[in-house]
């Protein structure tokens, strides 16, 4: 067998079965060739739409999905992206209610070292200062979110200024 194939036994026919694990590489392919979803350097089910600017040391978790179709969105160094996280330049409320008759893009910019816990959304029209942490589950934006800040929930509370003291302490023990 290939290192991509199990053996099972089908105990009812008592004969051996050849299965086949594909690698994260054939499943990025073969999810690719699916859809319309470009192979990224993250994972086989982090939906990339656009072209958006991602830093260095950047992980981004399974069911994620970064949408820059139409506006600029950067994602700085050494960010952590949770699993089912949406970071969505679009939105087209105003489109299905026969208000406009586009799609509204806004950019979206998360600075160096931002973690963003699972399940939250980052909407058109935000800015994340650098070192802060969106806890899981908020709604983030519109709006300028200050460097060390800690946002949490639905509507977001932005604490300003919260991991300032303590990234200060760790870099003076470097």
């Amino acid at each position: 067998m290939s290192r991509y194939q199990t053996g099972t036994t089908d105990h009812a026919e008592g004969r051996n079965i050849v299965t086949h694990q594909p690698s994260s590489a054939e499943f990025q392919e073969a999810f690719s060739r699916l859809t319309t979803f470009k192979p990224n350097r993250f994972h086989p089910l982090v939906w990339i739409i656009g072209e958006p600017q991602i830093g260095d040391g950047v992980h981004i978790g399974a069911l994620s999905e970064v949408n820059a179709k139409g506006a600029r969105v950067s994602i700085g160094d050494h960010c952590d992206i949770a699993s089912f996280v949406s970071i969505n330049c679009a939105d087209s409320h105003e489109k299905c209610l026969g208000i406009s008759d586009v799609i509204a893009r806004r950019d979206i910019i998360i600075e160096d070292h931002v973690f963003i816990g699972s399940h939250s959304f980052v909407k058109g029209g935000t800015r994340i200062g650098h070192h802060s942490v969106i806890a899981a589950g908020t709604i983030v934006g519109p709006g300028e979110i200050p460097p060390y800040s800690l946002v949490i929930g639905n509507p977001m509370t932005v604490k300003a200024g919260y991991y300032l003291d303590r990234c200060a302490a760790q870099r003076d023990r470097l």
